[in-house]
């Protein structure tokens, strides 16, 4: 049984005498039933220069900790693990098990074991063999609830919009991504991290390969309606100053009805001679001027809330502690 080495909160200086071709970062939460037999199956893959498994606990409320614990003391290739002090969020957890990574290149995947093991291989030599940055995976199917393929071909189609990436690239969590990359990335430190908007702010030498989606093994999505409004914030807000500009451009727009409103009134006042009493179109008038100040305001209030947040320096994860058998293993 190898023996467990617990390293203070720094991330580990890499090792290239010792880097293997592969790393594999995996954030953990409600992860318990799942995460050994995903590691088990990683554990048995040969990758060209071999690999490692970084898992995060991302504040898991289950006993995924005390797994992933043993699989450090168990695990047949080097494992580390490392457990953040609250839970912040799938993409602050990537970012956390990237600063500890070695390998020449770096695969993400969830702990559900809906991404097959199987497929980390033909990922991997498709980034190395192709000299690919990053390479993300498409689904022929998606194994996920129907309002969960709704939100995220909605937040695609946003991205479209927002983010400087290829026309129609899915974005998928299952992705693999260049060492060139992993550490452009990992020198963001905002507390709102997107790692789909961090990659194309660093490369446009991308692609994506047609992967299997399994359903889900055990329990159900950990992503709910909010947490994903919270992804398409951090998407809209933290990479692009598109929302600012629709509310000016509503702000104009608005204006213009207003001054078009105005001209009406007054020619129907000279030709008619009578003052139209319009109650309820004012009334309506009023709602939706109110309305558009309002989304306004909220834009302007979220850009502002997030820049006060990290001119504070709010955390973008909090490493309650790390462990390895890296030594060990090699």
């Amino acid at each position: 049984m190898n023996d467990t080495i617990t390293y203070p909160t720094t991330p580990q200086e890499p090792m290239p005498h010792m880097a293997p071709g592969l790393s594999i970062v995996v954030p953990v939460y409600r992860g318990a039933a799942t995460v050994g037999r995903l590691v088990d199956a990683l554990s048995g893959l040969t990758p060209e220069g071999g690999l490692e498994i970084v898992l995060v606990n991302d504040g898991s409320p289950d006993n995924s900790g005390d797994v992933c614990r043993e699989l450090v003391k168990t695990a047949r290739v080097p494992l580390t693990y490392i457990e953040h002090a609250r839970n912040y969020g799938e993409h602050n957890a990537v970012m956390t098990g990237l600063r500890h990574t070695r390998g020449r290149y770096v695969i993400t995947m969830d702990d559900d074991l809906q991404n097959p093991p199987e497929e980390v291989v033909r990922l991997y030599d498709h980034a190395r063999l192709g000299d690919w940055d990053v390479v993300y995976t498409r689904y022929t199917v998606k194994q996920h609830a129907g309002w969960r393929n709704l939100g995220s071909r909605f937040a695609n189609r946003v991205a479209d919009r927002l983010l400087d990436k290829p026309r129609g690239l899915y974005l998928s969590s299952f992705r693999c991504m260049s060492a060139l990359v992993v550490k452009a990335i990992g020198r963001y430190s905002g507390p709102y991290p997107y790692v789909d908007g961090l990659i194309m702010q660093v490369t446009q030498r991308i692609d994506s390969i047609e992967v299997r989606h399994l359903p889900r093994v055990e329990g159900r999505s950990n992503y709910t309606l909010r947490r994903l409004v919270r992804l398409w914030l951090n998407l809209a807000t933290s990479f692009s100053l598109a929302p600012l500009r629709l509310a000016v451009w509503a702000g104009l727009v608005m204006s213009a009805l207003g001054v078009i409103g105005a001209v009406a009134t007054v020619v129907e006042v000279l030709v008619q001679h009578d003052t139209p009493s319009g109650w309820a179109s004012l009334m309506v008038v009023l709602l939706l001027v109110s309305g558009v100040q309002s989304m306004i305001l909220g834009v302007m209030g979220e850009y502002i809330g997030r820049t006060f947040l990290t001119a504070n320096s709010k955390p973008q994860g909090t490493v309650r502690q790390v462990q390895t058998n890296i030594d060990n293993a090699a």
